[in-house]
């Protein structure tokens, strides 16, 4: 009786034990959330990207970053490494370029160049007759790991941003799934960059930043806009700030948009002054709770994968003016096109980009 009494227990405390004890990946820190402010206000629900129409991609999948090239054709990053080119309707779809890695976003400096964050690669520039060469790697010796976003200014000069040095894509798995460490993890090793092509040289422009995603220019080119996808909001830093520690008070950075009711990704600018941004995913009660508590996220990376508090499918996205007033936001709670990075704008039409959707969707803009 005794010996079973103690097969009993042991087999009682052996999942107990694998659930606090058992190694994972991440490190997870304590942050403050703010309480989600849910769909109300500007972002109040609506069925705005419901009736999505689609460009078929052959056998590519994840539109990542879109945009316009100097060609006037669309420039469509995807999950295979491919970088399509084709017409604004989607015909004469071909393969411009492939990397080897997965281009997250891109920009075209003046001589017509792509300039490509790679998550895999790094920052990479393709010509305009596609060959491909690496522009920076790695930093101070220290690999490159989850090149995201870029924006090329006026100058020439190239700013972008390394989403963590923490995990890097090519050792977790992916982008998506490095990101998920990331984020559950909250150390906030993001940063922003800037590359000078005259010298070939690197900086650090601000550091700090929870999930470094989508970088746009102001207007005027003395402000980088910098979404920070693992707290929710979007800065505001100075293009000649140095090193910058963001959680550090200071005049060259300040949060521009806060609170917000997902996971922001990628920025792009559109007409008339809008800045389109996009979210991967809604908020979780569940990982708001967890945010004071480091321990319950480990034993969340304990628990089946199936068990994990993943967010549901959700299509949305917003623009906003560059003084942070939310001018349009469009939804698909059934998350037909879910995981939506952001917006294209041309004068006929707004393409959505997506991390992992099959097609490029799109709407009339009116």
């Amino acid at each position: 009786m005794r010996r079973r009494s103690k097969l009993l227990a042991a087999l009682l405390l052996a999942p107990l034990a694998y659930l606090a004890l058992w190694p994972v990946p991440v490190a997870p820190v304590a942050w403050r959330v703010q309480a989600d402010p849910g769909y109300a206000g500007p972002h109040a629900k609506n069925q705005r990207l419901a009736r999505l129409q689609h460009i078929d991609l052959g056998q590519d999948t994840g539109p990542e970053h879109v945009a316009l090239g100097p060609d006037g054709r669309l420039y469509v990053a995807v999950a295979s490494g491919n970088v399509l080119r084709m017409a604004a309707d989607g015909s004469g779809r071909e393969v411009f370029a492939n990397t080897g890695g997965r281009v997250l976003g891109f920009d075209f400096d003046a001589a017509g160049n792509l300039i490509a964050a790679d998550a895999i690669k790094g920052l990479l520039s393709i010509s305009p007759g596609g060959e491909t060469r690496v522009l920076a790697d790695a930093f101070q010796g220290e690999p490159i790991g989850f090149a995201d976003g870029v924006v090329v200014a006026s100058d020439g000069r190239i700013y972008f941003s390394d989403a963590t040095t923490r995990f890097a894509a090519a050792s977790w798995g992916g982008t998506f799934e490095a990101s998920l460490l990331d984020i559950l993890e909250q150390s906030a090793t993001g940063r922003v960059l800037e590359y000078d092509p005259a010298t070939g040289s690197l900086r650090v422009v601000a550091r700090g930043i929870s999930f470094a995603n989508g970088v746009a220019l102001s207007q005027d080119g003395r402000w980088l806009l910098v979404a920070e996808t693992g707290r929710y909001r979007v800065w505001r830093i100075a293009v000649d700030a140095n090193d910058l520690d963001i959680g550090l008070p200071s005049p060259l950075a300040s949060v521009l948009l806060d609170n917000l009711p997902g996971y922001p990704d990628n920025l792009m600018r559109g007409l008339d002054g809008r800045i389109w941004l996009g979210f991967t995913k809604p908020r979780s009660a569940v990982v708001d709770a967890m945010a004071p508590y480091p321990f319950a996220r480990k034993v969340t990376m304990r628990l089946p994968r199936a068990l994990w508090p993943v967010p549901p499918a959700y299509g949305h996205v917003i623009a906003f003016t560059q003084d942070g007033r939310i001018v349009a936001d469009l939804q698909d709670p059934a998350g037909k096109y879910a995981e939506t990075t952001a917006v294209t704008e041309t004068a006929d039409r707004l393409y959505l980009q997506s991390l992992h959707a099959d097609t490029l969707g799109w709407l009339p803009n009116r």
